[in-house]
């Protein structure tokens, strides 16, 4: 039997609290990333002030919460659509105000929170996609769980590969991986590419976006062999 950190043991029962979050992320930090969380991974007092000052309000908890565990640690936040540091927060005018935490790396899309909702203390997210914006997730802490495992996902190093996996393979992926308990996500880019849905056994980590035939599949190993590992159970087209 294979070994390995397996995210949907992790998250079984979902993420209910934010408290659920961080606990979720330093296992994750540690287990998965080999890097345990450390006081100089997150944001500074300072920092977050100096945001707020800025901005003209005080961030909802469940933002500063994580800015302040881990957000200076770029490879789990800043790898592909990367998390905005405290300085460079904005508000864009859309729906009489959205504060901007992430961006897609070309400016295609970005991630916010409504200003209607901005006092709440885990207020729901945003997306913005070719309908223009749309719900993402109900609560900040999992748009944080979502946004560490999306950017780890991509990481740049030899444990990660992608291939549009045909409907054939689907059977292997629902027998031998989990579906990890997250909500459907839509992809900004493509309603073809929507739900995006996560799976993982141990030592193994899949997102696949959409449900038609070829649809994208992006995949980590917690190893090289873990990852090699996920190309022979999930036989497609592989890029790497």
């Amino acid at each position: 039997m294979l070994d390995g950190p397996d995210v949907s043991t992790a998250l079984r029962g979902g993420v209910r609290t934010r408290f659920q979050a961080w606990e979720f992320v330093r296992w994750y930090a540690d287990a998965w990333m080999d890097r345990p969380l450390r006081p100089e991974d997150g944001c500074t007092t300072e920092e977050l002030a100096d945001a707020e000052d800025g901005l003209g309000f005080e961030l909802p908890t469940a933002l500063s919460e994580g800015y302040a565990l881990f957000g200076r640690r770029d490879d789990l936040t800043r790898q592909q659509d990367p998390l905005v540091r405290p300085a460079g927060l904005y508000v864009d005018d859309a729906l009489d105000g959205i504060l901007v935490f992430r961006r897609e790396n070309q400016d295609c899309a970005s991630w916010g929170i409504p200003l209607a909702r901005i006092g709440q203390g885990d207020p729901p997210v945003v997306v913005e996609s070719h309908q223009g914006w749309i719900p993402f997730l109900d609560r900040m802490s999992l748009a944080w769980v979502e946004l560490v495992l999306s950017e780890s996902l991509f990481g740049t190093d030899s444990r990660y590969d992608a291939c549009e996996l045909p409907d054939a393979s689907m059977p292997n992926l629902h027998a031998r991986y989990a579906r990890v308990d997250l909500p459907d996500l839509p992809m900004w880019a493509s309603e073809d590419d929507s739900p995006v849905r996560w799976y993982a056994a141990p030592g193994r980590l899949v997102r696949r976006d959409g449900l038609q035939d070829q649809s994208w599949v992006h995949a980590r190993g917690h190893t090289i062999s873990d990852l090699e590992t996920i190309r022979e159970e999930l036989p497609g087209p592989w890029v790497g």
